[in-house]
């Protein structure tokens, strides 16, 4: 499982401009069952992703096809942990 981390690098106003794209982004992430949480931080200065069932290099290849990342809007911290305990009724995938 990953936790990204979205850190706005520009203006709100452009991040406004493109968020239409980066919405669509990612609901073909949730369809594809790889994004299971997203939204954005408190204050909002970027966003938290949470990613599964996916290999790290497929990873980083769907973040840089979001219209944030190709518009130098975003950059993106990638953290990857090993879930060992879920609150009864999460239902997450659990690892091997």
């Amino acid at each position: 499982m990953y936790v990204i981390n979205l850190i706005y690098t520009a203006s709100l106003e452009r991040i406004d401009d493109a968020l239409d794209e980066h919405r669509a982004f990612l609901a073909k992430q949730f369809e594809a069952g790889v994004f299971v949480a997203a939204g954005p931080k408190v204050p909002r200065d970027g966003g938290i992703i949470l990613a599964v069932r996916i290999e790290r290099e497929k990873l980083d290849q769907i973040l840089d096809s979001d219209p944030f990342a190709q518009q130098q809007l975003a950059r993106y911290e990638v953290t990857e942990f090993k879930t060992t305990r879920l609150e009864p009724g999460l239902n997450l995938p659990m690892p091997d």
